[in-house]
């Protein structure tokens, strides 16, 4: 129910710590005035909460709430953990499954229990992959490796072999952060 207006709040609580603090140094208050500085500290709050109720009803609403972002973590795992459609293999997921048969023994067991996703995005986040979760380790997410088609076919589509590899050094590359190494040390294995 105050969902909606936390923001609201947040922004104006700031702008009243910060309108506040900058009064209090300019212009001391005595207690000789109270009911003036009653009255201008009343029109300060006014002020500030419809300046951030402004503020925030002007910026839009970027941050997903708690429920909608569980609704939709949900949403993907029975998405994910769902049979296939029964559709063809793309091309292109053809060559990101050939990648996967490519990889050692030893990695492909760590596939198991980790979907390989295709998707269209990576112009969005200018990448070729990504893996989210929080490593073999710890589990305590749920771990995905996602290849962007569109990134990979924009930079390497020009030459199918060229494709294949960059494919492969993108799962590579994605796996080895599931087993924990950070970008530095992934760049340093030549990934």
């Amino acid at each position: 129910m105050l969902e909606p207006v936390k923001p609201i709040l947040r922004a104006g609580a700031t702008a009243l710590f910060v309108v506040g603090t900058i009064l209090f140094l300019v212009n001391p208050p005595s207690l000789s005035g109270a009911e003036d500085l009653i009255a201008v500290i009343a029109g300060a709050c006014a002020l500030a909460l419809l300046t951030a109720w402004a503020t925030v009803a002007l910026r839009g609403r970027e941050e997903i709430t708690e429920p909608e972002f569980d609704r939709v973590v949900e949403r993907a795992e029975t998405l994910g953990h769902a049979p296939p459609t029964g559709r063809e293999p793309t091309d292109f997921e053809r060559i990101v499954g050939e990648a996967i048969e490519r990889l050692p023994e030893e990695f492909r067991g760590l596939l198991d229990d980790v979907p390989v996703v295709v998707s269209p995005r990576g112009r969005e986040v200018g990448a070729y992959g990504h893996y989210f979760g929080d490593t073999v380790a710890r589990g305590k997410y749920e771990d995905r490796i996602v290849v962007y088609q569109d990134t990979l076919e924009r930079d390497f589509g020009h030459d199918p072999a060229l494709l294949a590899e960059q494919v492969e050094r993108t799962l590579r590359h994605e796996v080895a952060h599931h087993l924990g190494w950070g970008e530095r040390g992934v760049q340093g294995l030549g990934l």
